[in-house]
């Protein structure tokens, strides 16, 4: 169950999870959407059988609609008789909880956001009520299990990283001297101060590479480009937006600078990894030290060490060895985060009594 399946992380991992089961033959595997714009971005299999409202959101009549949805889950569930339901998103799992209210199906749950995120009053009470009801909860991250473990009374909470795709080019592809970072231009990412640290490291035939579009209504595309031009850095750092071919990014570049302070668990840092990049990732709350082992298969810098960053930035620059041999690791320890290691680990915690 998802609100939708349009482009965004918790949408293709739960799309990757479906084409995972829907390989096993005694299985059948059905996906609700309901959400207002209950939209199919990602690549299903055929045997995946799809719910969708039939009714267009009314948006002026939210209240009822919302309702309506509510009901349209609850009836379309209880239709398919399912053995086990899961459920992802941190402000639709209430949604979920409560449509499905003493219904006698097992309903496990997974928030795909920093554990450290807040919530207004209203969904954290429906939180703290709602949770303790699910059968089971999914954390992303150790740390993420351990802040849970305080907000919500329910005793069955597991951890499980996400599925992270092997990045691995058919031909040989020649390595550019570019530092890569991939995310959306948001705040929370710091594109900004990267960009001034790049700006004050002398790498003659380096570029900053910035993969990623606006979002959340930030309008950050221009802003960053403005302040690239007033930093004179035109041509050495590029803002490439919206792009439908990432791999090649990764496979062309020689390290991933990764500057965001939060995160739920931060994928593009596991496929940098699995395309033999060093990564220089923050100690955010959560995910980066799920990954990074400091100084083995990246590094690992404390939240806003802007200096420390720029320090191991400049020296991966300079030294192709130290660069290659964390590359190697990374791409080594990103392994038990294959798809079907991950699929299997939800597919046995979600059907443990069954």
């Amino acid at each position: 169950m998802i609100p939708s399946l349009q482009a965004g992380g918790m949408e293709r991992v739960i799309s990757e999870l479906a084409g995972h089961l829907c390989k096993k033959p005694e299985l059948e595997v059905h996906m609700v959407l309901y959400g207002i714009k209950p939209e199919l971005f990602y690549k299903v299999p055929d045997n995946l059988i799809i719910h969708k409202p039939l009714s267009i959101f009314n948006n002026r009549l939210r209240f009822f609609y919302t309702i309506g949805r509510l009901v349209y889950l609850r009836n379309t569930i209880s239709k398919i008789f399912p053995d086990t339901l899961l459920s992802f998103g941190e402000l639709w799992n209430s949604f979920v909880l409560l449509a499905l209210w003493n219904l006698p199906y097992p309903v496990y749950i997974s928030d795909r956001c920093s554990p450290a995120r807040k919530f207004k009053s209203f969904f954290t009470l429906l939180r703290k009520v709602l949770y303790p009801k699910a059968k089971g909860v999914i954390a992303q991250t150790e740390k993420a299990k351990e802040i849970y473990e305080t907000q919500f009374r329910n005793d069955n909470i597991c951890v499980i990283g996400n599925p992270i795709r092997q990045i691995k080019g058919s031909i040989p592809i020649q390595k550019d001297k570019i530092i890569l970072t991939v995310g959306r231009l948001i705040q929370s990412k710091h594109h900004d101060k990267l960009i001034e640290v790049f700006s004050k490291i002398t790498a003659p035939g380096w570029r900053l590479v910035i993969v990623g579009d606006d979002a959340l209504k930030q309008k950050n595309f221009v802003r960053l480009n403005k302040l690239v031009h007033n930093l004179k850095m035109d041509g050495k750092i590029i803002l490439t937006g919206k792009q439908s071919d990432i791999d090649n990014f990764y496979l062309r570049s020689q390290i991933f600078a990764f500057t965001s302070s939060s995160e739920g668990f931060p994928n593009v840092l596991g496929e940098a990894m699995s395309a033999r990049l060093p990564v220089i990732a923050f100690d955010c709350i959560a995910g980066p030290a799920e990954m990074i082992r400091d100084n083995e298969n990246g590094y690992l810098i404390p939240l806003f060490n802007w200096n420390m960053f720029k320090d191991k930035l400049e020296l991966l620059i300079k030294n192709k060895s130290v660069r290659e041999n964390l590359g190697k690791n990374a791409e080594r320890s990103i392994e038990r985060y294959s798809l079907s290691n991950i699929c299997e680990k939800y597919y046995k915690f979600i059907t443990e009594d069954k």
